[in-house]
Order: structure tokens, then C-alpha cells, then sequence
């Protein structure tokens, strides 16, 4: 496991999907890719929370990785979402993103049917040991209805191709407990927790607000890494204020498609059930985004 905890470290961007007309924009999403690329981004996350996987059909799901590992063609890592609280549906979707051409996988937690702890091992267990492909468990309580405790993840970083987890619980005593207790790599899932995480050990994140500003995420990022600490703070605290209103505003993803739409880099549409921002919120964003000095 050791020689793969790195293997995610750095600057991974839950991508959203874009949509023309209810359907997904194929040109729209190899630009897209084409993008991250030149930014410098480490790794792409096609159709997880951000990508609204819970609203694409399977045969969707499997376009969008399609799609994106081949844009990708081994130019950016590809740490396809194919989690789902079907252990069954989760392991068929892995399996393709691997044949796909996928680096990784990035595995929700069970959501809705709210497991044991006993029951999240064996789900990530039986997903490990059914595709040779490296796994990164995403434990986002506040979606999925249940914490996946500190033990849990501890027992699963023995697992040679869990290597590492999407930290999105905001709990720092979380993240120290997985950190003091196994090398398993953990990421950030917060983007305003990304540096806290880091001073603690962490390998970077998976962030929403790299949609729209990768090369800052990578700069405070960079900077930390180089050990300069005023400079990576001084890139959190400009950052602060967009990635709290990008998660803050309404449900993710409907603020940062809406502030994509908002720089012409989308048309802002989602799928049902999600909403457009509403035009109090637009407003806020679109004041964010000018003192960020993006419009």
C-alpha cells in the first residue's frame, strides 16, 4: 500500500457534467478535460457528487468515464466515482472504468441503507478484492446518513488497494484518528479544509472549486509543500470566501455550475432534482466571484 499513497496526492477536480438540452454535452466534457490538462491538475474525478452521478443513467455513467479517460489519454490521471449502496452495481462499475482505462476508483459510502460498520468493511473488501484497481473511499456523512468510523477505515487501509479516503466528514479528530493510526493517503473533501488537512498530513484534495480556479488550489498547495506556510495561507484566506459560497449556497453542484455558467465555461444546466440558483444567491456569487477578480 505504502508505494501507492501518494498515487492521488496533489490537485484531483470533481468534475462536473455538462448538459445540452438534458443530455450530456460530449464536446463540452472533452474540453473540459482538455482544460484541467493544461491547468496543471493532478487527477479528474468524472461523475461523482459534482458530476451528479445519482441522476445519470448506468449507460451514462459509463459514457461520461468513457469519454473522459479517453480525452484523457494518459495526459491526467482518472479517479472514476463508480461507488454506489448496491455492492454489486458498485463492483460492475469499477470494473468497467478500469477496462475503461480508469487509474483509480472513488468509492462513496453505501448510501440511504445506512450500514454496520461490519457491513462497510465487507462492502470495500468485496469491491477491492474483485478489481485490481486502486480505490479511494469517499466517507461523506452528511449525504450518505452515516459516518464510516476511524476504525473502520483503519482495518481497510490493510487492504493492499485501498489507498487512500476522501475525507469529507469535517471532523479534524477524524482525519488525526486515520492519520496517527495507518499510512492510507487522505484527501480532502472539504475545499475550505484543504490546508488544516494538510498541516495534519494530508496529500491534498478533491475539490469542487478547482473547476474554476486549479492553478490557485495547486499554488497553495505548492506553496505548502515547499514549507513556505505564510504563502499557503495567504492562498487559503483568498480562497476562503469562494469555496464556502460554492458549498454554501446551495446543494453542490448547482453553485459551481452556476458560477461556470456565470465565466462562460458552462450553461449552468442540471438535472432534476436539482434547481438553478436562485437569483438572491446568483447575486452573492456573482459579487464573490468579481472581489475574487474572476469577472
Amino acid at each position: 500500500m505504502a508505494n501507492q499513497s501518494d498515487l492521488f496526492a496533489g490537485l484531483a477536480v470533481a468534475m462536473i457534467t455538462p448538459f445540452q438540452n438534458g443530455e450530456i454535452d460530449e464536446t463540452a466534457l472533452r474540453a473540459l478535460v482538455d482544460y484541467h490538462v493544461e491547468q496543471g491538475t493532478d487527477t479528474l474525478c468524472p461523475v461523482g457528487t459534482t458530476g451528479e452521478s445519482p441522476t445519470l443513467s448506468h449507460d451514462e455513467h459509463k459514457q461520461v468515464i468513457s469519454i473522459v479517460c479517453n480525452q484523457a489519454a494518459g495526459r491526467i490521471k482518472v479517479m472514476a466515482g463508480t461507488g454506489s449502496n448496491s455492492t454489486r452495481e458498485a463492483i460492475e462499475l469499477t470494473k468497467y472504468a478500469h477496462g475503461a482505462g480508469a487509474d483509480g476508483a472513488l468509492h462513496v459510502a453505501p448510501y440511504y441503507n445506512k450500514p454496520t460498520q461490519e457491513g462497510f468493511f465487507q462492502h470495500y473488501q468485496a469491491i477491492a478484492e474483485s478489481v485490481d484497481i486502486p480505490i479511494v473511499i469517499y466517507n461523506i456523512p452528511g449525504r450518505t446518513a452515516k459516518n464510516i468510523e476511524p476504525e473502520t477505515i483503519i482495518r481497510l487501509a490493510e487492504i493492499p488497494n485501498i489507498v487512500a479516503v476522501k475525507e469529507s466528514t469535517g471532523s479534524m479528530d477524524q482525519a488525526s484518528h486515520i492519520l496517527s493510526a495507518c499510512d492510507l493517503a487522505v484527501l480532502s473533501g472539504d475545499d475550505s479544509l484543504t490546508l488544516p488537512l494538510m498541516a495534519l498530513g494530508g496529500k491534498g484534495v478533491v475539490s469542487v472549486v478547482g473547476n474554476i480556479v486549479p492553478g490557485d488550489v495547486k499554488n497553495m498547495l505548492n506553496a505548502f509543500n515547499a514549507g513556505d506556510l505564510a504563502l499557503a495561507r495567504e492562498w487559503h484566506f483568498k480562497l476562503f470566501a469562494l469555496c464556502r459560497n460554492l458549498l454554501g449556497l446551495a446543494t453542490n453542484p448547482i453553485p459551481i455550475k452556476a458560477a461556470m455558467q456565470l465565466l462562460g465555461r458552462d450553461n449552468g444546466e442540471v438535472r432534476l432534482p436539482m434547481t438553478q440558483l436562485d437569483s438572491s444567491s446568483m447575486q452573492v456569487l456573482e459579487k464573490t466571484l468579481r472581489d475574487y477578480g474572476l469577472l
